[in-house]
């Protein structure tokens, strides 16, 4: 199977621990038990059973959940790991860490519909460096630290809010195209057209990914959205860029016309796209050393930089919402809008914690009186927790500014309309 990094940031064992609670026991059990290995020299002097969980994890950190035959492979390393176990068995009398891993194992298995019986993984596993698989590449370069390349994320979604891959959260007006990426390897292009008239609040009705020629793993390659065709396919028709098992780019639509995602696993690099209402929506993670592979004629790249400052709606960071009681006058032939107490109670039907991807569904609302926006907030933080590589930063919280006494202009025409209604 291909084993490129192209779905989850944690490989293997990593995130087997984080889905299996049981297992994440098992191996904190078994490496702590090392601390207590002089009080038990006697009875589990020829207990082999770390050495198995050791192998466990070492063979585990090659697989990569999200891609196709994954569960095949992980059945072959539990049968390993339970080999393992049975041949020390005898030796491991008594050992609760024994015990505990035999249980694991049937409890995996389980989990999996793994049999007994079948082929079992190599327990010296020789990887291949595979020149067009990045995880591997990477792995097969750094293999006397078992270190892991550093992943950056960066969304874009809504009115439109943007994440850099720094964890800022700006919102933004960047009417027209704008370059979100621009290195070496990836170019994203965005194009943000009007959503209320009179108002600056602008949403994406245009994304255009280029993935550039790599070596001999892949040729240019071009992704197009817009609202409305969302293709399962690159604009040469292809869906894939490699020859067969060893695919190095490919496209995967998830949901018809909604959901669509690309994984380039020469470079590790995954995008996801989805159309939520009218709009379109971009989430996105790099490699660190390929998001920073550009020159000084790229630096205009709202992932890495920002908005500018004459773009920013938000007030370095905060994003000010409108005061209690404010209404919307309804456009016609659109919904009502929303008041701050019924926009809050929408988004709190999608987004339990009162992160910024609340504050921007609130924010959204009450500027467009669209409650799509708030399906759009919901699935960036989805596509967010999938894609950030360090769970301690997703949630980031709205903050208060007294620097900040501007109104925002995106507010305009809100507070106009409530002054309006105030006098007549």
């Amino acid at each position: 199977m291909g084993m490129g990094e192209a779905g989850f940031y944690y490989p293997g064992a990593d995130r087997l621990i984080y889905q299996h609670p049981l297992l994440s026991l098992l191996l904190l059990i078994t490496f702590s038990s090392r601390l207590h290995i002089g009080e038990s020299q006697v009875h589990t002097v020829q207990c082999r059973i770390q050495k198995c969980s050791a192998d466990f994890v070492s063979l585990t950190s090659y697989l990569n959940p999200s891609l196709d035959g994954f569960d095949t492979e992980f059945c072959k390393v539990l049968r390993a790991y339970s080999a393992c176990t049975q041949r020390t068995s005898k030796s491991c009398r008594g050992n609760l860490v024994f015990h505990s891993a035999m249980l694991g194992i049937s409890d995996l298995m389980s989990q999996r519909n793994c049999s007994r019986d079948g082929p079992t993984s190599s327990t010296h596993p020789e990887a291949p460096v595979e020149h067009c698989n990045y995880h591997n590449r990477h792995h097969g370069q750094q293999a006397g630290d078992h270190s892991r390349p550093t992943y950056l994320f960066c969304g874009l979604f809504g009115d439109p809010h943007l994440r850099t891959f720094k964890d800022h959260f700006q919102t933004c007006k960047v009417e027209g195209a704008w370059p979100l990426i621009d290195n070496n390897y990836l170019s994203v292009q965005v194009t943000n057209v009007p959503v209320v008239p009179g108002s600056s609040a602008t949403a994406t009705n245009k994304i255009t990914i280029i993935f550039k020629p790599y070596q001999d793993c892949t040729e240019q390659k071009v992704y197009q959205a817009v609202t409305d065709d969302l293709p399962v396919a690159f604009t040469d028709g292809t869906v894939s860029s490699g020859d067969g098992e060893t695919r190095s780019l490919w496209i995967v639509e998830k949901v018809p016309g909604r959901h669509v995602e690309i994984h380039a696993g020469y470079t590790g690099i995954t995008v996801i796209v989805r159309q939520l209402g009218r709009y379109l929506t971009l989430a996105t993670r790099v490699p660190e050393e390929l998001a920073m592979a550009y020159d000084e004629s790229q630096d205009l790249q709202l992932c890495v930089n920002g908005c500018p400052t004459a773009e920013r709606i938000d007030c370095d960071g905060h994003l000010a919402l409108p005061v209690l009681g404010l209404r919307q006058r309804p456009r016609a032939g659109t919904n009502p809008g929303f008041t701050l107490e019924t926009a809050t109670a929408k988004c709190r039907e999608r987004l339990e914690v009162p992160d910024i991807y609340f504050n921007s569904c609130v924010f959204d609302l009450l500027t467009t009186g669209d409650a799509n926006f708030t399906s759009a907030a919901y699935n960036a933080l989805k596509d967010m927790e999938t894609l950030h590589p360090k769970r301690e930063r997703w949630h980031i919280f709205p903050r208060g500014n007294a620097a900040c006494s501007h109104v925002p202009s995106v507010l305009f025409p809100l507070i106009l309309g409530f002054l309006i209604t105030m006098l007549f």
